[in-house]
């Protein structure tokens, strides 16, 4: 059989335990989107019972950052559980992150902590994801190796 027909056991399956660097990595990634959905929440919550410049588009942001709020959330609980698929959406939340902290600290307000605080996270998240305990405790492999017999 094939790699494709027969993939590796997941580590976590394995008994193997789950490096501490996944953990954080699923735990920042868990706080963003808790923060984003928290923030969504507030933001709809304030469009619809205060008085903001335009209903329509508050509710629509806050409707917004709810739904984005469900890639990091998906992806924390992926990496909690050893999962392969959630590395992926893990890296492109915290990608997608940098741009927002960059307009963040363009902010000439008390917006430029957040910033800091974004670009911390998402970098160190960035790094928790691409080092190699996390990726062997995924199960990913590099492009073009195959699969090692065990027992050697």
């Amino acid at each position: 059989m094939s790699s494709e027909q027969n993939p590796t056991p997941n580590p976590a399956e394995a008994g193997a335990p789950r490096p501490r660097r996944l953990t954080c990595a699923a735990t920042l990634a868990a706080l963003e989107g808790f923060a984003l959905a928290v923030g969504g929440v507030w933001t709809l919550v304030l469009g619809l019972t205060g008085a903001p410049d335009d209903r329509q588009q508050a509710v629509t942001l806050g409707v917004t950052f709810v739904v984005l709020a469900l890639l990091p959330l998906l992806a924390a609980r992926g990496l909690l559980l050893c999962r392969s698929w959630s590395r992926g959406p893990a890296v492109i939340t915290q990608i997608m992150a940098l741009p927002v902290a960059y307009s963040l600290l363009q902010a000439d307000s008390a917006a430029i902590p957040a910033g800091i605080a974004l670009v911390v996270i998402a970098v160190a998240s960035l790094v928790l994801l691409i080092n190699p305990a996390t990726t062997e405790a995924l199960g990913i492999r590099g492009p073009g190796r195959t699969q090692e017999p065990r027992g050697r």
